[in-house]
């Protein structure tokens, strides 16, 4: 049985992928995954599921949340002067944003 592994360097982080093992239970995959992935680098947790138990979804059925026009929620489209310093650098990062989602 094939056993995805996802590690997590520091308390707090966010857990990512760093490979698989083969092996017949869970027990062995997280002693596998111990040998492999946390010998060499810091790690305070891993984890592994079952390559089974994994879901996989396409690019359009994960574009669900862009289909719609929400800029009314963006500072960037409400125009008050004079900007206030906290707005202005979230109106560059929302229209960074908003360059990358549309691959411009």
């Amino acid at each position: 049985m094939i056993w995805e592994v996802f590690r997590q360097e520091d308390a707090g982080d966010s857990h990512t992928h760093v490979g698989n093992v083969h092996a017949p239970d869970r027990e062995m995959a997280l002693l596998f995954a111990q040998v492999q992935h946390a010998r060499r680098k810091p790690t305070n947790s891993l984890w592994v599921a079952s390559q089974e138990e994994i879901g996989e979804m396409g690019a359009e059925e994960s574009a669900f949340g862009g289909t719609t026009n929400k800029s009314y929620r963006w500072a960037m489209t409400y125009n008050y002067e004079p900007t206030a310093e906290e707005v202005a650098e979230s109106e560059s990062e929302q229209a960074e944003a908003d360059r990358a989602r549309s691959g411009d």
